[in-house]
């Protein structure tokens, strides 16, 4: 299974996911310290999973749903890749690897995601995110409150 995120308040108006089998595994609604000028305060975060022979074509559906505006993405991982998705731009490349991960955050910088945002994690997948827990380096990095 791969796991990762979607912020709701990220995706387009009329934007629709569909074909991908999401089982989400945890919503929660937070006020964020840290959003960039064009998010929200508040935010609903959809922890999700999904089969790790969708992770290519829900990359695919998350880059044609997310915002081109606001400084969105998505990111989650399966067992060997990490994948951080923008609009209409996907990143893909082994967990743990510098140079890919430094890619996309240098891509999320160019488009005004605020440094505390670029902490996404190279998560394992189990139990850290089948328990519905969050990373806590993430949760503050975001401004979680």
């Amino acid at each position: 299974m791969l796991e990762g995120v979607l912020i709701a308040e990220s995706l387009r108006p009329g934007a629709e996911l569909t074909g991908v089998p999401l089982h989400i595994t945890k919503i929660a609604r937070v006020e964020v310290n840290n959003a960039a000028a064009e998010q929200p305060q508040q935010w609903t975060l959809l922890d999700f999973a999904a089969e790790e022979t969708d992770a290519e074509r829900l990359a695919g559906q998350l880059a044609a749903c997310l915002a081109p505006t606001g400084g969105w993405y998505v990111n989650y991982n399966t067992t060997a890749e990490a994948f951080v998705v923008f609009a209409d731009k996907i990143f893909r490349y082994p967990r743990k690897q510098a140079e890919g991960r430094r890619q996309a955050q240098n891509y999320a910088r160019s488009i005004g995601i605020p440094e505390p945002q670029l902490d996404w994690q190279d998560w394992p997948v189990g139990p850290c995110l089948t328990s519905g827990a969050r990373p806590a380096a993430t949760a503050t990095a975001w401004g979680i409150t």
